[in-house]
């Protein structure tokens, strides 16, 4: 690549997010990537049903990945920060197109989950932080081990009642994001037609559920007694 087509291709690439279509693509590339992770780290943690020993194994493997987990961490880290900014300014943009609001809302073709999308994220950016200070650093677990017990680090965490529910109610805001976004996440790329844009609907709706039932039986499964 010339040097004088590195600056050419930055121009397009900025005038491109410049649009709205350029944000969306943004948010449809950074969901689709942090989907991805949800659902990963979700098998991941069900392993806390097969007992310690395969959950344990399971974070020691993520341990000895050593800086590519880091990696991973920084990637997933600016692809929360690029989907939370990308949808702030899309929403100023649909904002401004609109200056006068609506005497009534009327939700003709809008869900409840597409219009908690804007304040949910962030709700679920705190989280993540408090997800991380929880379980991996321990700085906000009431005794949290560096020894890699990380079943006895999950169920003594959750046993703290607030953190539970806390942990339940952020995973609702997350079946409810994802039901919305992971659809419209193909719409922004272009893929939709009214054959099988029901279908992707039914793949977002069943895939919110799951990640949501999955994520609250382990802190409601602690509560209830069930892990020990």
């Amino acid at each position: 690549m010339s040097v004088a087509a590195a600056p050419l291709g930055l121009s397009r690439a900025v005038r491109f997010y410049q649009a709205s279509i350029g944000k969306k693509f943004v948010m449809a590339v950074t969901g689709f990537l942090l989907y991805g992770f949800v659902i990963l780290h979700l098998i991941g943690n069900l392993q806390v049903y097969l007992g310690p020993e395969k959950l344990n194994a399971y974070g020691r493997a993520l341990r000895e990945m050593g800086a590519l987990l880091w990696v991973a961490r920084a990637a997933l880290l600016a692809a929360v920060i690029a989907h939370i900014v990308a949808a702030f300014q899309l929403w100023r943009v649909n904002r401004a197109a609109r200056p006068v609001r609506y005497r009534s809302l009327v939700a003709v073709e809008s869900s409840y989950a597409s219009r908690t999308m804007l304040w949910s994220g962030p709700v679920i950016a705190v989280f993540i932080v408090y997800h991380l200070m929880h379980f991996t650093f321990g700085n906000a677990h009431p005794d949290f081990r560096h020894d890699l017990d990380v079943y006895r680090n999950v169920v003594t965490g959750f046993r703290q009642a607030p953190a539970a529910l806390f942990y339940m109610f952020t995973m609702l805001l997350v079946g409810l994001h994802l039901n919305h976004g992971v659809w419209s996440m193909f719409q922004s790329v272009g893929v939709s037609h009214p054959r099988y844009t029901p279908w992707l609907k039914r793949l977002a709706r069943f895939s919110a559920l799951f990640i949501v039932v999955g994520n609250i039986s382990i802190p409601f499964a602690v509560l209830g007694g069930f892990l020990r």
